[in-house]
């Protein structure tokens, strides 16, 4: 399924009062659910819960009960870009990777200049590896991620002026 596709649903439930949507294409299914806040948020809706999900064959009963669960539990420590500067966060959780392969030029670094639609990093998740390109177009102003840590959802990555 379609990294945009998933940002998309995600921006649709925060902005609707909907606790929760599934979504199924073929075999491959996406389901995204608020959770119940763990302590008191600014924001009276937590940000969503993303799971992923892909159908087994109808053989496998093990196989079709499993499922890979990703949430944001922690909120991220605050990131608040300058005025004129924006922020790029994380679309999902899984790993951040600043190169396209070990040893590699990263993508970006500060003091580039970047396009929309620019590839700036890429976030593996479930053994899938998602290009993560630029909403804006500006300069890079801070990477706020090391290559090989994890991320969370909506975890800022980039400021870029």
């Amino acid at each position: 399924m379609d990294i945009r596709k998933i940002k998309k649903l995600i921006e649709l439930l925060e902005e609707s009062g909907v606790a929760e949507i599934e979504i199924r294409e073929g075999e491959e299914s996406v389901r995204i659910a608020r959770q119940a806040p763990a302590g008191s948020y600014a924001n009276p809706l937590p940000p969503p819960a993303v799971t992923y999900a892909q159908a087994a064959a109808p053989s496998s009963a093990s196989a079709r009960s499993a499922r890979a669960q990703a949430s944001a539990e922690a909120p991220a420590p605050a990131v608040v870009p300058a005025e004129g500067e924006q922020m790029v966060t994380a679309p999902m959780v899984g790993t951040f990777y600043a190169a396209p392969s070990p040893g590699a030029k990263p993508f970006v670094e500060i003091g580039d200049e970047v396009q929309q639609g620019q590839v700036l990093c890429t976030i593996e998740a479930m053994k899938m590896m998602n290009q993560i390109e630029s909403e804006y177009t500006g300069r890079v102003r801070a990477v706020l991620v090391k290559n090989g840590e994890p991320v969370e959802f909506g975890q800022p990555l980039f400021i870029i002026e």
